[in-house]
């Protein structure tokens, strides 16, 4: 009786043609997707609308301008900002800064509105007018006062005066961000230039969140155009070397390279963007879809070493390979598509990519593999022995030393398992570009030299409009900002409380004994209505104040803190209001550094009932399809251990799980299972045939599966160390992590599954 399988091989060689006309035509419809290709480089873009952060921080940006930002540090080659030269730089830099596109506010020590007072009257203007006219004692001064002034100190200038910064906010429309974002950039990059070229020796940097989010898009372009092409040719010269034959290694990569388009395209065709996640999506499904290629490339060769002719040998492989491929497409299908607990959308995106570019990997490969070996012309001698003595020995060693390879294997394994708990959670946002990447260099310097990069915001709310000037207002939020300045994190605090106290001493003759808050309402509120009508066009007061004045917005500068820190920093702060501060309405935390923050610690928890799930489904994959809830079981214990064995390095060599590091459980367990799959299935196989034990069995198993095996895992692990390479570090460290988790999955299929079988069947002696 012919099977169902053999049926449909037959049928697929016979029409090959057919086969690959059709398969052109699919390919042809889904890669015209392309056309739809759109990049977004938001940061944003990693929060999900209903994440609680990105609220807070979308109300704040609603309520006070938005804190889109260019940052250009300037460091003087002598290192003395308060000269006549450099600060002549500076002002040139600050009117040059605001021809920026979409720019709306200029920042810097020049034009710095300082305030006098001259009996009852208020002279508000820049700090630095005209540097060239400025003498020693004048620029001594100055100096004195920007260091003493808390809206400038360790913002803006620091105590050794040796950095300085010109901020620019930008209110972008955000209607085309793919464009919008590289123009401010690029227009920054130039200002940066044509200064340095200017001025030699002036060094300027650029940071920011214009420039975080620049850096995004570039590290996403940088990988397509770098990284894509050196897997797909690592790929094809390890098929070259590992299988040989020039038809074989075509078809799979044109399997592989077809697999990938369909994928990309219907991802266009959905909508999804590419991303500094999602582009590393035609890597990941290049590396994963070549696995099913392989283990059918690999049984193809053996074939007709065997003797077989070329149709024989493909109806033999694609019949005999059905199950077991499909059974390892699906579980892999499934531990992407657990991606989707993720909390992060590009992650979701690049799940759900995967997941499709794998699912047509396969009806690619029992397909259109098979097509094109039959219409190629393939040259294989047909060799004496039908056993590859390498495995053969293999075999036999590992079932003779089956009892010590169990227990040296569970030594090891419980070694490493120790070093999961010294594993925490631990993103640092700036971190997640090498310092090869521009901005992070940029931001390495400002935090050596000037001020952190990391900023929260507080929105403290008043009963009523106009409670911003009560007096019990103002003092709680200026007990806040001093006990702020007090945590050894914060670098510096930016309150309006710090701007009444001077509008009161300024309208009291300057006198120092009235650098205090006003006491009276009426007077705290004419004081801030003359500053306010005081001050030039774009150097208002909207970025701390709100329009009906009942909320105000404290800045809170940091230092580079891990994500636990932050929040354990917000979360004091907040308690710290609720405790101290009653005639605060409400006071709460937000801004990029928290929203990473808490993003990293939502994902582990998500992304952990994504692995359970991703467990369970599996699991009932295996058994229904290996029909036996041993071997179901068994298939289990050689794809968790490796993900404890990685983890549990990864707790000893690094030791910090971040963003990415909470997808490689459920991606690892589909990917890795591929191998235990076709080793169970060819050991089942094998085992039902008469007079063979459990021994002849495992010998069978390897004798069929174990090179592809390797061959494959090779190819995996190289594939993701690529990935690797990735100048973006979430990139990197998902690739790095995966390789090692697919390396211990390759030790433990070829030196612990075979003793765990063995175990199970009660073999006594080899």
């Amino acid at each position: 009786m012919i099977s169902v399988e053999r049926e449909f091989a037959t049928w697929i060689v016979r029409h090959r043609w057919l086969v690959i006309v059709a398969w052109l035509v699919v390919i042809a419809a889904a890669a015209s997707g392309l056309r739809h290709l759109t990049f977004n480089n938001n940061h944003r873009l990693y929060f999900s609308p209903e994440n609680p952060q990105l609220q807070a921080f979308n109300a704040l940006e609603r309520t006070f301008v938005k804190n889109d930002t260019v940052t250009f540090i300037v460091a003087p080659a002598d290192g003395r900002v308060f000269s006549r030269e450099n600060l002549a730089i500076v002002k040139s830099l600050t009117t040059r800064a605001w021809q920026l596109p979409y720019s709306n506010r200029v920042d810097s020590l020049t034009n710095f509105q300082f305030t006098q007072g001259f009996d009852d009257d208020l002279v508000v203007r820049d700090l630095v007018p005209d540097p060239a006219a400025l003498n020693e004692a004048e620029l001594a001064k100055i100096k004195a006062i920007a260091l003493a002034e808390p809206l400038l100190k360790n913002m803006l200038i620091r105590d050794d005066a040796r950095v300085t910064a010109v901020n620019v906010v930008v209110q972008m429309p955000r209607q085309n961000e793919a464009r919008e974002v590289p123009e401010v950039a690029d227009a920054a990059r130039a200002v940066a230039a044509e200064f340095e070229h200017t001025y030699p020796g002036l060094k300027i940097y650029l940071t920011g969140v214009v420039m975080m989010d620049h850096a995004f898009a570039e590290a996403a372009l940088r990988d397509a155009a770098g990284l894509i092409p050196l897997s797909f040719a690592v790929m094809v010269i390890l098929l070259g070397i590992l299988i040989g034959g020039v038809s074989g290694t075509l078809a799979t990569v044109a399997v592989v390279g077809c697999a990938t388009l369909i994928a990309m395209g219907v991802g266009c065709y959905i909508g999804y963007p590419v991303s500094t996640a999602t582009s590393a999506a035609p890597l990941i499904i290049l590396t994963v879809a070549l696995a099913n290629c392989v283990h059918l490339l690999h049984a193809f060769v053996h074939g007709m070493r065997d003797g077989l002719d070329k149709p024989t040998a493909l109806v033999a492989v694609v019949s005999t390979n059905l199950r077991p491929i499909f059974m390892a497409s699906l579980t892999t299908v499934i531990g992407f598509l657990t991606f989707n607990f993720s909390d992060v959308p590009p992650f979701r995106q690049l799940g759900n990519l995967v997941a499709f570019g794998d699912f047509s990997s396969y009806l690619l490969s029992i397909s259109f593999f098979p097509a094109l070996l039959a219409v190629l012309p393939v040259r294989i001698t047909p060799r004496a022995t039908h056993t590859n003595p390498i495995t053969s020995r293999l075999a036999s060693c590992v079932i003779h030393w089956r009892r010590r390879l169990l227990l040296g294997f569970s030594v090891v394994m419980i070694g490493l398992f120790a070093g999961l708990p010294r594993n925490e959670l631990n993103d640092v946002f700036v971190k997640y570009f090498d310092d090869t990447v521009e901005f992070r260099r940029a931001t390495d310097f400002t935090v050596a030299h000037l001020t952190g990069v990391y900023h929260l915001y507080y929105t403290l709310s008043a009963a009523a409009a106009g409670g911003v000037s009560e007096p019990v207002f103002m003092q709680e939020a200026a007990e806040f900002v001093a006990w702020l300045r007090a945590q050894p994190a914060v670098v510096h605090v930016a309150s309006y409380t710090d701007i009444m106290r001077r509008l009161n001493k300024n309208l009291h003759g300057d006198d120092p004994a009235y650098l205090r808050l006003p006491a009276d309402r009426n007077l705290a509120a004419q004081y801030l209505l003359l500053y306010d009508m005081s001050l030039p066009y774009g150097l208002d007061l909207n970025n701390q104040i709100n329009i009906d004045k009942s909320s105000v917005k404290i800045g809170v500068g940091i230092q580079t803190l891990s994500s636990q820190a932050v929040i354990a920093l917000n979360t004091a702060a907040e308690a710290w209001l609720k405790d101290h501060a009653p005639h605060v309405k409400s006071g709460t935390g937000s801004g990029s550094a928290l929203m990473f923050a808490y993003l990293g610690r939502r994902n582990i928890t998500s992304m952990l009932k994504g692995t359970v799930v991703a467990l369970l489904l599996i699991s009932v994959v295996l058994l229904f399809m290996l029909r036996s809830v041993k071997l179901g079981f068994v298939s289990l214990i050689p794809n968790l251990v490796p993900l404890g064995m990685g983890f549990g390095l990864w707790g000893y060599c690094v030791g910090q799980i971040g963003l990415s590091m909470s997808v490689v459980s459920s991606m690892t367990l589909g990917v890795i299972i591929d191998d235990t799959v076709h080793f169970l299935v060819k050991y089942q196989r094998a085992k039902a045939l008469p007079g063979n034990d459990a021994a002849a069995a495992v010998r069978a198993a390897y004798q069929e599966s174990a090179p592809a095996m390797v061959i494959t895992s090779v190819i995996l692990i190289a594939g993701f160390l690529t990935l690797a390479l990735s100048h973006f570090q979430l990139s990197a460290s998902m690739g790095l992590l995966t390789a090692v988790v697919i390396a211990f999955a390759l030790l433990a299929d070829l030196l612990f599954l075979a003793p765990v079988l063995l175990l199970f069947e009660r073999y006594q002696n080899a």
